[in-house]
């Protein structure tokens, strides 16, 4: 897991180049949807409300590696490693995902304020959505998946 300040972002070898120029095109207006960076690689920007942690649950991607930034608002991202976790569902090939049962509340965690970006790796499980402060808010994220 790589968590730095996104002035940062270009320094890390292993970020696409199409990541870093996309991202100087980003800011708060940038309307929601997908956009393809490449043919494996592409990024989404969303809007929801941050969930309160009694409802967060870490899921893992096994073809992906997923770049997370915020555009507005704060939110929090629980982190743990896969290893030890039960699962919820089999995994879902189509959606590149599973799901788990396990409590994020003792886990560690990365605040997501606009500034700052966390890039996590198959082998990592991430809660992400979570209410900073457990107070829910309207947040706009921009997540990048990155083929491996």
């Amino acid at each position: 897991m790589i968590i730095d300040k996104l002035e940062n972002i270009s320094l890390y070898s292993q970020i696409p180049d199409s990541v870093c120029e996309f991202l100087k095109t980003l800011s708060e207006d940038t309307l929601c949807g997908r956009y393809n960076l490449s043919e494996t690689d592409y990024v989404n920007i969303e809007t929801y409300s941050t969930k309160l942690i009694s409802e967060g649950k870490f899921e893992t991607h096994d073809n992906y590696i997923d770049i997370q930034l915020l555009l507005s608002g704060q939110e929090r991202i629980y982190i743990d490693t896969r290893e030890g976790l039960k699962e919820e569902n089999p995994y879902n090939l189509e959606k590149d995902i599973t799901f788990y049962v396990n409590d994020i509340s003792g886990s560690d965690f990365v605040t997501l304020n606009g500034s700052n970006f966390v890039m996590i790796y198959p082998h990592e499980a991430h809660a992400p959505q979570i209410s900073y402060n457990n107070l829910p808010q309207c947040v706009k994220k921009a997540v990048f998946k990155i083929k491996v």
